[in-house]
Parts: structure tokens; sequence; C-alpha cells
């Protein structure tokens, strides 16, 4: 696979005609599913946490949006498009099959790993070997050509573990309205300041805020199939714009807030935390 290495000179404007080609992308397929949805629109309608019908083809919408930006974007910002494409499709297509098969039986990363130890191999150990997988292929991609050996197999360990821990989080926080898409919005802002601008930070901005006003209307929810690939295209970001001590200092958090989601709600620490609160709640119907 080719590992271009990313270009450290991208511009701001290069950066953001990356994020709105990605954003337009990710709007316009998503009129197009919601008017002709795939086996019809009940397949896509789930009810949230309020009690209302919402249609998960946002998800769709943020995998072919930010595939087609990646594509179209490359050459804005002059990097390889295939990290951001792999992390975005194997990411996107393993939350949609979880969205579309899942039994619910199982929950969280404990319940996953206990039905497996029970013979049961549920649509979420399907997703977090597909997470584990294309972030592992999408790190060495942008890595691999520049190191060798042990160090090579370690810096895809760890930037995997970043883009998959961040695929993960995401979804971890996609439980009410708008909130994974903010926090990827405030996430790719702010990389997209930061030196070496990537392409898959301009994706997660653009996806993201285009995405948004359906999302906090509620007519409209990200489900597995986008908050995976969006959390993913954080984490490659992160893995591309940073060097290995940046990349294991992103790993720390993430696996702790990881762990500490199997006890801890985070909808219950956003609600008594002044500012997060707020944030959380701008905007929503």
């Amino acid at each position: 696979m080719s590992s271009r290495r990313w270009d450290n000179r991208t511009g701001p404007l290069c950066f953001a005609g990356a994020a709105v080609l990605g954003g337009a992308l990710a709007a316009g397929t998503e009129v197009l599913l919601r008017r002709h949805p795939p086996g019809g629109a009940a397949r896509w309608t789930r009810i949230n946490h309020a009690g209302r019908p919402v249609s998960l083809l946002e998800g769709p919408a943020a995998i072919i949006g930010a595939a087609l930006g990646a594509v179209g974007g490359a050459p804005l910002i002059g990097a390889d498009p295939a990290p951001a494409l792999i992390a975005t499709i194997g990411s996107g297509c393993a939350g949609v099959l979880d969205d579309l098969a899942g039994d619910g039986s199982s929950k969280g990363l404990r319940g996953h790993l206990g039905a497996l130890r029970q013979g049961r191999v549920t649509t979420g150990v399907i997703k977090i070997v597909a997470l584990g997988a294309s972030g592992l292929l999408a790190a060495d991609g942008l890595r691999g050509d520049r190191v060798h050996g042990r160090r090579r197999v370690a810096d895809a360990v760890i930037g995997g573990g970043v883009i998959a821990g961040s695929a993960n989080l995401a979804n971890l926080l996609d439980l009410r309205p708008g909130r994974t898409l903010k926090a990827t919005v405030i996430a790719g802002g702010w990389l997209g300041i930061r030196p070496g601008r990537s392409l898959p930070a301009a994706l997660a901005l653009g996806v993201a805020a285009a995405l948004l006003p359906d999302d906090l209307a509620g007519r409209t929810m990200l489900g597995d199939g986008g908050a995976n690939p969006l959390g993913a295209l954080v984490g490659t970001a992160l893995v591309a714009q940073t060097g290995p001590r940046g990349r294991a200092a992103a790993l720390a958090p993430i696996t702790a807030l990881t762990l500490a989601a199997e006890k801890v709600s985070f909808t219950a620490v956003i609600a008594a935390t002044p500012g997060l609160r707020e944030i959380d709640a701008w905007g929503r119907a």
C-alpha cells in the first residue's frame, strides 16, 4: 500500500475545501438515501431516547460522503486517500452491520467478549475485529514506508489502537442527538489549526458539520454506521499529525475512557458537568 507522507504545508484554504467537499457529498447522499431508502424506510427506522422515530440513513451518508470526499479531497490536501478510505469503510460497514443485524443481547465490550467466550459470535464481536483490523491497516499505511522491523509493528499497533479506540469512543458518545457530531466538529477543527493539517481531519469536520442540523432536529441519527467512521477519521488524523509520543499520549485517555464507559454513564457525567452540559444541549430540538 502506498503511504505517501502527509503534506505539512497544506494551507487552511485547501483544508477548508476538502472539508466542504466531504460535507456536501455527505449531505447530498443523505437526501438521496432518504428519498430512496435501500430496502424501504422501515428497515432504517429506529426509536430514539425520546421515543420518536428517526432514520439511521445518516450513517451510510457519512460513510459514502467521507469515502468520496477522501478520493476527491486527496489532491487538495496532497495525501494518499487510502488510509482515510480504509478507516472509513472498514469501521462504517461493520457499524452498519451491527445497526441492521445486531440483536441487542450483548452490550459493551465486556458483553460482546463474554458472548464470545460462550461460543457466540455477535455482530459486536465482528465490529471489534473490523475496527482493529482497519485501524491497523490505516495506521500502517500512514507510517509504513518510513520505519521498518519492530518499530514499524509498534507504530502500527499503537496507531491502530488510536484509530479503533477513537471509532469506539465516538460510538459510546452517540446517546443523544448531536453529541458525537459536536465532538467531531470540535476535534476536526482543533486538528485543522494544528501543524500538518490532514485529509481525515478535514473530512471529519466537514461531514459532521453537514449532518448536524438533521441530527439535532431528531430527524436522523448516526448509529454505529456513522459514529464509528467519524471517530475513526479523527483517530486517523491524530496518527497522521503526531509523532510516536503524541500517539501514545492519545491512546492512554482513549483506553481509559473506553474502560470507564463499562461502569460510568457518559450521559450522567455530561449532565452533571457545567460547560459540557450546555454544549451538549445546544441546538437540540
